[in-house]
Parts: structure tokens; sequence; C-alpha cells
């Protein structure tokens, strides 16, 4: 009998979250105006790459890859990192927060050998991301990258630590392994990068966080990127920086302005699926991320749209890293056009192009709805979000 009061009192505050959350979303959608009368935003940077200080081999390395000018996050950031102050930085999912923080942490690794840096993250699928970006932009530099992430063979890891990479990109459970049977030495790291940190500082990272900082002894510089940030959280972060320079490109709190958002009503006597199908069905949706709250719920979508016609790929906690990799590999080149996922793809997907963003069942959070709707409209070009309401 008590643990059937012990469901209700849970049941009741999840909808009193949930209702919560759906004011605010409802109010960010108001404030969201059509996307036709939008013009795409463009961030014209005051110095090119090619002018900065830059190590010239990095330069060479940027200006291969076709990069010109900073985004504003990168202009903004990259000298105060380069003079090595601590940041805590504040911008919306691709505005290019990743290259703002690698590009001054290969300049560092090039100009001495003694440095070394050390970038955490919430998900697998950003820390890939992440060191992907890391070898793209030291190509012929000598510089080495290690990857560890949980759904892959710890022996395997505890080998690649032997080697000590100068530049590790980890998530905060299999790095915490790592450091439990000694495998990895911290103590010399440099440099700490906690990406997401929004995410790294909540009541299920925080304890690892706080262990993992302590290690590092001889830190010198400390550097905290995200998309939203939480006020209760102050206390955490002036834990871990020391006289930041503070970098706010939006707000932390509010949705991206390159977002436009919908509302779906869905009636009782309507089917919800069925909206769901013909909204896909229509050619402006040429790559959509649709949401899930829990990993049953989005396997279930999954096999109804399989069902339907649509092809689809999958990915949440409980499908393993090949078949999660592999997911998003077929997203990535268009061969399957719509991506089931839950609030694991929040953050760790970086996709070009995303068309639509359609939350098929509401975030227990507003930062949570933050980051869904961030994977489209990036890097200043223009998206559409719908979230239903049932």
């Amino acid at each position: 009998m008590k643990s059937v009061k012990h469901k209700q009192n849970s049941d009741k505050k999840n909808i009193i979250k949930k209702n919560k959350v759906l004011q605010k979303i409802r109010k960010t959608a108001e404030l969201s105006t059509a996307i036709e009368t939008k013009q795409e935003l463009v961030y014209v940077s005051k110095h090119t790459f090619s002018e900065s200080k830059l190590h010239q081999k990095l330069k060479a390395t940027i200006a291969s890859k076709g990069y010109a000018n900073p985004t504003e996050v990168q202009e903004k950031s990259i000298e105060p990192l380069l003079n090595k102050n601590d940041l805590v930085g504040i911008a919306a999912t691709g505005t290019g927060k990743t290259a703002a923080f690698l590009i001054p942490i290969i300049h560092q690794m090039l100009l001495s050998k003694e440095k070394t840096a050390l970038v955490i993250v919430p998900v697998r699928e950003l820390a890939q991301q992440v060191k992907e970006e890391f070898m793209s932009l030291t190509k012929k530099m000598g510089l080495s990258a290690s990857c560890f992430v949980g759904g892959t063979n710890i022996n395997k890891d505890i080998a690649i630590a032997r080697n000590k990479h100068r530049f590790m990109v980890a998530t905060p459970g299999r790095l915490g392994d790592l450091i439990d049977r000694k495998a990895i030495e911290l103590e010399e790291v440099s440099i700490l990068v906690l990406d997401e940190f929004d995410r790294m500082l909540d009541m299920g990272f925080i304890r690892d966080v706080r262990k993992i900082s302590s290690i590092m002894s001889k830190r010198e510089q400390t550097i905290l990127f995200s998309a939203t940030k939480e006020p209760s959280q102050e206390n955490l972060i002036n834990e871990l920086v020391d006289s930041p320079v503070y970098l706010n490109v939006s707000s932390g709190l509010n949705s991206s302005e390159n977002v436009e958002q919908n509302m779906v009503e869905v009636l009782a006597s309507e089917n919800k699926f069925d909206i769901l199908l013909k909204l896909l069905n229509k050619d402006a949706f040429k790559k959509v991320i649709l949401f899930l709250e829990t990993k049953r719920g989005a396997d279930r979508i999954h096999k109804k749209l399989q069902n339907s016609g649509l092809i689809s790929g999958t990915i949440h906690g409980v499908k393993s890293q090949s078949y999660r990799n592999r997911a998003i590999r077929l997203f990535k080149s268009g061969e399957i056009k719509i991506l089931v996922a839950t609030d694991i793809a929040a953050r760790g997907i970086h996709v070009d192009n995303v068309s639509h963003v359609i939350n098929y069942q509401l975030p227990m959070t507003m930062d949570s709805y933050i980051h869904r709707i961030g994977r489209t409209g990036r890097s200043g070009k223009l998206g559409k979000a719908y979230t239903f309401i049932n």
C-alpha cells in the first residue's frame, strides 16, 4: 500500500513539473516569430583566423578546413583562453563551442610539450565528436588523443590509458572507473574542460567532477561551456574556477532565436501517431530528430514508423555503442531521415542541416527543451521545432 501511495505522489509531482515546463514552452513558442519573417543570422567577426596570434601550423589547418572567420563564441573566448584565463561560457548549441576551447588548447600544446588537457562530457556521442574534431584540427601535428566512454571494453581503455595521450576526452563514469583501477594519471594534466557543464554539475555527476578536479593538482586552467546554466550551480562553479572570464553569447535561459517553435495540440478524439505521420510525410521534413522521454517509448515509435513505411533509426542508453554509432552515421549521411531518440541525443549529437525537431513527449525540464530544439537552427541557419501537447 505504501509503495502505491509513493508512486501516486511521484506521478503527481511529475505532472506538476511537466505543467510548469509546458507553461514556459508556451511562452517561448509565442515569442518565436514565424520563420518566414526571419533571416539567417550571420555573425560578422572583427578579425580573421589568419590575423590571430595562433600558431602558424594551427592557422594553416584551420584555413585548409575552409574557416576564415571565427564564430561569435570563438572570437570572444579564444583570446582570454590563449591568455590562460579560466572561462565560464554560455552559448547556444551550434555556435562553435567545441572549436572555441579546442583551438586555444591546441595552440598551447604546440608551444609546450608539457601541456595536456582533459575534456569531460556527459554522453558518449559528444565525447567521440570532440575527439574527432581535435584530430581534424591537429592533422600532421603529432598530437595524440584518446577517448574513454562507457559501453566499450574497459580492458582496452586501460591499455590505451597507459600510453598517456596529451589530449583526453571522457564521460565521467568511465573516467571514474579508470581512476578507481589506478589505470589513468591526472595529476599532471594542465587543462580541464567541462563541456555541457550544467549537466556535469547536476546531482548525478558532481561527486565525480569534484573527485577528478581534486586529483588534478597541477591544473592551470579550467574551462566551462554549456548552452544553459542553472543559477543554483553558482557555488559549484566557483569551486572549480579561479577569477574566470564570463562569456554570455546567449542568456542560458532562453531557447534559440533561430528556431521557430510550434505547439501541436492533440485532442482526445485524435490519434497522436497519425498526426505525427502527416507531419513527417511533408516534403519540408527532410532530416528530423524525434524526441521521447523513455527508451521503451523510443523503441515503440521507431517500430511503428518502420511499419508505416518510414525509415528511421533510434538511439538511447540501452542500445550498444556500435548500434548508436551506426544510427547516427546513417542519419548524418541522409540514408535515414528520422532519428528517434531520448534526451541522450539532446546534447550528444552534432548533425548539420537538421530541418526539424519534434518533441513527441514533453521533456521534464526547460533545460532539456532548450538542448533538444538546439539540434536544429545551428550555425546561424533556421530550423523548426514542434512540441506535441496531449
